[in-house]
């Protein structure tokens, strides 16, 4: 069904841009071993959002080549320890576009390896039943005439959940797209984003007032949000479709934050975190059915909330504390169950886009009743669809 939704869609876009051709095959070195993604000169002299180095590039979905402008950009950001670092993305224009609105799509790639990243799916490898159908939307963007920018937010080290690294990367996605195609800083852009993808949305539109004010952001649309994950990770905690997910974050933060894994991790916890270690979230999420928090754990803990280090970690990264967006924001999350989506809390959700009513910000909550996390991607997208281009159209949305 996905392969031909993506079909029709680059048949589509076909007759609205001219040509359609079989891809050659796809390449084989995913990014860490790809020179493109190395700079060896100095970071610290480069503003963010600089341009590094561009290169052309195919965007290949279902074995077809897209016909739009596709060009890859290394450019300068900078990490959670405000440490200037290198990010990718891949900018996607089409040709016959006679008004130009950025779109930044975050995919939901939640990757621990770099044959992960956008980047490298984009180009036919492997995306994903996820991917692929995030494909299908930004092909439809295409076809509109929206270009679509599609960083590599989680950064050159797959770190995800990370608030202020995802956040910049993604704003200076935009910095250097719009430095690319020569664009004013006026243009106007929209965040989309959602389950991983959510995390630079919600973040981007907190940090760009103080981070990238210049950046005519007309709005933002995150679904399926991980508000907290302190309480995230109890509910996933020996369920039988995300436990796998609780090594993966242990990992992530032992690589942003440099934890000291072997002072509280379990025997199984360790073997765990080297098993997750460079795999996409599909290969994990559900692979290990029942396993609890407390089982990555050894005595005295009996929780990953109770290590210090990892509950400080949790803290810097929870949504609506880092700033105050000023754009209208649309927040939405399915709830299959008394608690949320399987993975998401439908509370958390509900409670954010209320504090930001409370604080002026122009919030719009919508919850999908009885659809899982993965169901709930399609009612979300319509509607971000139909919130985003109404913002760019300078039409009224909902919201409080």
């Amino acid at each position: 069904m996905t392969s031909r939704i993506v079909g029709v869609v680059v048949v589509a876009i076909a007759l609205v841009a001219g040509g359609l051709t079989v891809a050659p095959a796809a390449r084989a070195v995913p990014p860490s071993g790809d020179s493109f993604y190395r700079y060896g000169g100095n970071l610290a002299g480069k503003a963010p959002g600089q341009i590094l180095r561009s290169r052309t590039v195919k965007f290949v979905s279902e074995g077809q080549v897209v016909p739009v402008a596709a060009t890859q950009v290394l450019y300068r950001s900078i990490g959670e320890n405000n440490q200037p670092i290198a990010g990718v993305t891949t900018v996607l224009r089409p040709r016959t576009a006679k008004k130009t609105r950025l779109l930044s799509f975050h995919m939901a790639y939640d990757g621990l390896g770099s044959q992960c990243d956008p980047s490298y799916t984009l180009q036919g490898n492997k995306p994903g039943t996820a991917g692929r159908l995030e494909q299908v939307k930004i092909i439809e963007y295409l076809a509109r005439g929206f270009t679509v920018v599609v960083p590599d937010y989680e950064g050159q080290q797959q770190e995800w959940t990370i608030a202020r690294q995802s956040a910049r990367l993604a704003l200076d996605s935009v910095r250097a797209t719009e430095s690319l195609l020569r664009l004013p800083s006026s243009t106007p852009v929209a965040l989309l984003g959602y389950s991983g993808g959510s995390v630079p949305t919600e973040f981007g539109a907190e940090l760009a007032p103080a981070y990238a004010p210049e950046l005519k952001i007309v709005g933002a649309a995150a679904g399926g949000l991980p508000v907290d994950l302190a309480h995230n990770l109890g509910y996933v905690s020996g369920s039988k479709n995300w436990a796998g997910v609780i090594p993966a974050l242990v990992e992530v933060y032992r690589r942003t934050y440099n934890l000291d894994v072997a002072s509280f991790l379990s025997k199984r916890g360790r073997y765990l975190i080297e098993k997750v270690r460079n795999g996409c979230i599909a290969s994990f999420a559900g692979k290990y059915p029942g396993l609890t928090n407390a089982d990555m754990v050894r005595a005295p803990y009996t929780s990953l909330l109770q290590v210090p280090s990892v509950s400080r970690a949790i803290a810097r990264n929870v949504m609506g504390t880092i700033g105050r967006p000023r754009v209208p924001m649309l927040l939405g999350v399915g709830q299959s169950d008394p608690t949320g989506d399987g993975v998401m809390i439908t509370a958390d959700v509900a409670r954010l886009a209320a504090n930001y009513c409370a604080k002026g910000v122009r919030a719009h909550y919508s919850r999908y009743a009885g659809d899982s996390h993965a169901k709930a991607f399609l009612p979300f997208e319509a509607e971000a669809d139909s919130f985003l281009t109404a913002l760019f159209d300078r039409r009224p949305v909902a919201t409080c």
